[in-house]
This record gives C-alpha cells, structure tokens and sequence, in this order.
C-alpha cells in the first residue's frame, strides 16, 4: 500500500491511503500532485499540503461563499483571489443576484489542471458568462486594481511560502479600498487549535482598516485539528450581526442547493469556543 503523509506540523501529521495517483507536476509555481483515495475522492495536493478533496470540499466553499452573500443581502460583485480549482466559483455563482465575479489565481496552470482534472468542483463555473479569469498575483491585484466589490473572498494557502503575502496588513489594507460601501471580506484561517497565531494576527492587522473584524467556524475533515476559523471583516457593522429569522427570509427568497449551509448553521458558526476567542485581542 502506498500513502501520503501531509506533514503540515512538526508534531502531527496526516495519512491518506492512495489508490491510484493521476497526475504530478512542477511544471507551473508549485508542486502538483492529485491522487484517489477511499472517502475523500479526488486529492490535490500543492507542496505537499493538501488543498481540495472532492469528498469534503462543499463545507469549505460553502461556507466561505453563502455566508458573506446572505448576511449582505445584496451582493452583485464578487472577487476570489485564489480559489483555481474553481469551488468558490461555483458557489457564488449560485447566486442569481451575482453578476460579475472575478478570479484573480497567481498560477494557471492550476486552473487548466482543474478544469481537465476535477470538473466537477467547478461545474462549469469557469465557463460562466459572468466569470472573468485573472492570472496574476493577488497582492499585486488588490493594490493596482480600480475594481470595487461587494465580496472579496481570499482562498489562498496557509501563509506559508507564496501564500504569506495574502495574510499581511498591506494586504488586508487594499482589499478594503477595493470594497463597495457594505462591502464584506472572508478567507480561511487556519485551524486555531494548532494555528492560533493566525487568528491573533490577522485581528491585529485587519481591525485599523475595517470597522467590524471577526470570525466564524466550518468543521472541515481534511483541515485536521478541529475548527477551522474563517475570517470575516467588514466596512458593516451590522452584517456580522443579521438576525436569524432575517438569513431564514433570505434564503427562502433567494434559495440555493447546499449540503452544509443552513440559516441556523450560518448564526451558529459566529458563537467561539472560548479557547479560539481568547486568541483574538481584548
């Protein structure tokens, strides 16, 4: 039997029986490799950390995407900076109301290898009239860009390697300028139990550029170590706080296929455990 050993810590890792590998490349910016395993389906890796599994990767781009979009209540432009598998894509895209969403992906052959390799975590969103594909640097987009959304969703990497830059101030700084009034920002943030400095950092170098900073919760098998955080900031301070008989009306009035996402699962995510809220500064 052949495994992969995702050694993301020092002290805990973990394993994923192979069945069969169907590709692996350096062809591009990073090390790509997708292979089959029993109950996660389809496993891309990129630098040997893995990225997307077809088994669970509903949770993850669900919650990055339905939660930001409900609670504005009148999101029409979107942003993914990352994201080249095209998930996140595919769950915005959901969203009738949505009409323009761009993907900003610093590697393309991330996004030709998705699009041959795993088309069913895109579903054609690639090819969505009201897609636009960007390959460049994310840090790069933000900063030059004179584009202004209603979301911006940063699916990047753990800030290890190149996907640092996309957890800095100056960062988080441009992505504020290149948001409408209301406008809400989401990304992953590690999981707070082996990664609590994620959340501790990013608090501190999002609160001087955004007037409500917090974070939510999805419980993601492949994001080993319990909760995974996603981060949340807004110009808003009242969308964090949408009441749940207002998300129930919302999504009965604008309804989309999900497999996680709830109305109750959506104000539940907002409650921390005490270990996480204690990472954030008093």
């Amino acid at each position: 039997m052949t495994w992969f050993r995702e050694r993301l810590y020092d002290h805990w890792n973990q394993s994923f029986l192979v069945v069969r590998e169907l590709y692996r490349s350096r062809d591009g910016l990073q090390d790509i490799v997708l292979f089959e395993t029993p109950g996660f389906g389809r496993v891309l890796t990129l630098d040997g950390v893995v990225q997307v599994t077809t088994g669970d990767e509903f949770i993850y781009h669900e919650m990055l995407a339905h939660v930001p979009i409900y609670a504005h209540g009148k999101v029409r432009s979107a942003c993914v900076v990352g994201g080249g598998d095209g998930g996140m894509l595919r769950e915005i895209l959901k969203h009738a109301g949505i009409a323009r969403a761009v993907l900003v992906e610093i590697d393309g052959a991330v996004v030709e290898f998705c699009r041959q390799y795993l088309p069913d975590v895109s579903a054609g969103a690639f090819d969505d009239p009201r897609t636009e594909i960007v390959i460049a640097d994310g840090i790069d987009y933000m900063r030059t860009t004179a584009e202004r959304f209603d979301l911006i969703v940063v699916d990047s990497t753990d800030p290890i390697g190149p996907g640092g830059v996309l957890f800095t101030e100056a960062f988080y700084r441009d992505c504020a300028r290149c948001l409408n009034p209301g406008g809400i920002v989401v990304n992953q943030n590690g999981v707070p139990f082996l990664q609590g400095e994620e959340v501790t950092d990013t608090w501190r170098r999002r609160r001087p550029h955004f007037a409500d900073v917090g974070f939510y919760l999805a419980a993601v098998p492949t994001y080993v170590g319990g909760f995974m955080a996603l981060g949340w900031a807004s110009a808003s301070t009242t969308a964090r706080e949408t009441g749940l008989d207002a998300i129930r009306a919302r999504v009965a009035a604008a309804p989309v296929a999900t497999r996680y996402y709830t109305p109750d699962i959506h104000r539940a995510s907002f409650a921390l455990p005490r270990y996480i809220h204690d990472l954030i500064p008093a």
